[in-house]
């Protein structure tokens, strides 16, 4: 007969987590609803990150949890090569119909990771097929973050994300990052200084020859990084030299779709359209798991070969779980809040109250710059001399249990409320910052 084992800590292997700490100092979440969690102990806990950026429309949605339901009992599971099942399409034109005109065209995969090297498999498939089959170099960004896949790492410019796992994907190169500290602390919005860092995209060119090149990736602001908004007229120079040289221009927007910036996407927000969009996150409001690329038509006209003779399997490329109908019905159910309690719109009107309460902090102990776009914000505070990250830490783990949860990130506390965040706890995630940030000076 099988034991169950005990319930311990020892068999899960936490990620991004420092492990021996955490089991020997816990801190449990055992339920959520709305704006909260509640530990173990009932002690309610306001979630100033939505979870991992991912819960925009808050917790519990009746909803979508009925919805969830609903499909497990009505069909499980559904292969989708050679197969289709009526959700993912509809999934699909929904995502569609929120993405810039033509970006319509949706494959999915099960995470940000996942739809990151996804996207750039597309990328490098497109250029084969139109004849470019020399295009096989990848652009990132330092301080990118786009998932922990080999893909993803490759063109990421977080270094603890790459230094363990060699080498990654030949050929790949970098971005500088857009953080200026000296000219652009306390930006509201996107800061005024750095478009002209896109032009190093130029020097990348000249270096290796726009013949190979197929594609740059950014986050159109960064996130886990420690949130950098992009610099007036950054993104625009951006798209301008892709075209320039025939380079496919992608935009992760993990974190950033789906309302977070006050629009569908960040692309809609900075009017700058992207020829491939890497989507996760919100698409679910992270009750299934769920990722997508949003390509534009002319990208999957190439690859399907769709204005020739069908011949076959096209992208030899795929998920078991690619739209698995308990997260598409979760999907419908998810956009099907966007759409009817209008939270684009919502966040949109929010930002302003955000931006003043958490600028409001500046000249608090250790404080060293405050950037803030959509709803979102990151707070970075100086090092402790020796101890990199340690003060952002302790500051997480002391305003946990006081009752509010952040994301700290280096020396830089993140913040991404759901976007169903009263005005009133606007205030009180200053009022807790203030607090704790006094205590620990």
């Amino acid at each position: 007969m099988l034991q169950s084992p005990p319930n311990d800590l020892d068999s899960f292997w936490m990620p991004f987590t420092d492990n021996r700490y955490f089991k020997a100092n816990p801190r449990m979440l055992a339920s959520a609803s709305g704006m909260y969690y509640a530990t173990p102990e009932g002690r309610q806990v306001l979630d100033g990150t939505a979870g991992l950026w991912c819960v925009n429309a808050g917790h519990g949605r009746a909803s979508i949890t009925a919805a969830i339901r609903e499909q497990a009992g009505k069909l499980d599971f559904a292969p989708t090569f050679q197969l289709g099942h009526p959700l993912a399409f509809q999934v699909a034109a929904r995502v569609g119909n929120l993405m810039p005109a033509d970006v319509d065209r949706v494959f999915f995969a099960n995470s940000g990771s996942e739809a990151v090297d996804t996207a750039l498999k597309i990328a490098l498939a497109y250029h084969r097929a139109t004849g470019q089959g020399t295009r096989t170099r990848l652009i990132g960004r330092e301080r990118g973050y786009h998932g922990t896949g080999f893909g993803g790492i490759s063109v990421g410019g977080i270094v603890s994300n790459r230094r363990v796992f060699g080498p990654g994907l030949p050929g790949t190169d970098h971005l500088p990052h857009t953080h200026d500290l000296a000219r652009n602390a306390f930006s509201h919005g996107q800061p005024e200084h750095g478009a002209d860092l896109a032009d190093a995209l130029e020097n990348l060119v000249a270096l290796h020859g726009a013949e190979t090149i197929a594609a740059v990736i950014v986050e159109p602001m960064a996130g886990s990084t420690g949130v950098l908004p992009p610099p007036k007229g950054y993104l625009e120079r951006l798209r301008a030299i892709c075209d320039r040289h025939g380079i496919l221009l992608i935009f992760d927007e993990v974190i950033t779709a789906f309302g977070r910036l006050g629009a569908a996407t960040a692309a809609e927000r900075f009017g700058v359209v992207p020829d491939i969009i890497t989507l996760a996150k919100g698409i679910t409001n992270a009750a299934v798991p769920m990722g997508a690329v949003a390509c534009k038509r002319a990208v999957y006209d190439a690859v399907t070969g769709a204005q020739g003779e069908a011949a076959g399997i096209e992208l030899f490329h795929g998920y078991t779980y690619s739209a698995h109908p308990l997260a598409c019905a979760a999907a419908l159910a998810t956009m099907d809040l966007y759409r009817d309690e209008a939270l684009f719109a919502r966040a949109a009107g929010l930002e302003a109250q955000w931006e003043a309460a958490i600028h409001d902090l500046a000249g608090e102990p250790h404080v060293i710059d405050i950037r803030n776009l959509g709803l979102v914000a990151g707070i970075e505070l100086a090092p402790r001399p020796g101890a990199p990250g340690a003060r952002a830490q302790a500051l997480f783990r002391t305003l946990f249990d006081q009752g509010l949860l952040v994301r700290a990130t280096g020396d830089i506390i993140a913040l991404s409320p759901p976007l169903i965040i009263e005005p009133d706890q606007i205030d009180t995630i200053a009022t807790m910052l203030r607090a704790a940030l006094r205590q620990l000076a």
